[in-house]
């Protein structure tokens, strides 16, 4: 598994079940398309929130990728966190660490956000 959908799994294992909401009707139409999926939508403030409040660290997952890492388990690691900057296409340099740890922290929110993960809109800019 990548690293990124381990992590990934970390949280969204850990939400809570929330209504599933169908996204198309469930009545099927002869030569119709078959109906999609339905979406799930993780809390993944709510999820955060919690590991934190259980943890006797203080991990503040909402600005550093390090903690969030931590947060849920993670070798935080600079080799990791590397391997984690090329899964996800990072073009620059790794040796400048600080620039690489924001461009994860932000693309991992935004990937979350993507995969059905649910986060306020100011830590997605």
């Amino acid at each position: 598994m990548s690293i990124f959908g381990n992590l990934m799994s970390k949280i969204f294992g850990r939400a809570e079940p929330a209504p599933i909401t169908p996204v198309a009707p469930v009545i099927p139409v002869p030569g119709a398309a078959p109906a999609a999926t339905a979406t799930v939508v993780v809390d993944v403030e709510a999820v955060l929130e919690g590991l934190a409040a259980k943890n006797p660290q203080k991990l503040n997952w909402r600005t550093s990728i390090v903690d969030l890492m931590k947060l849920v388990g993670m070798d935080s690691s600079l080799t990791q966190r590397k391997e984690l900057a090329k899964e996800l296409g990072y073009s620059g340099n790794m040796q400048d660490s600080a620039t690489m740890n924001m461009w994860l922290h932000q693309q991992v929110l935004q990937k979350l956000a993507a995969n059905g993960g649910k986060l306020p809109a100011e830590l997605l800019h």
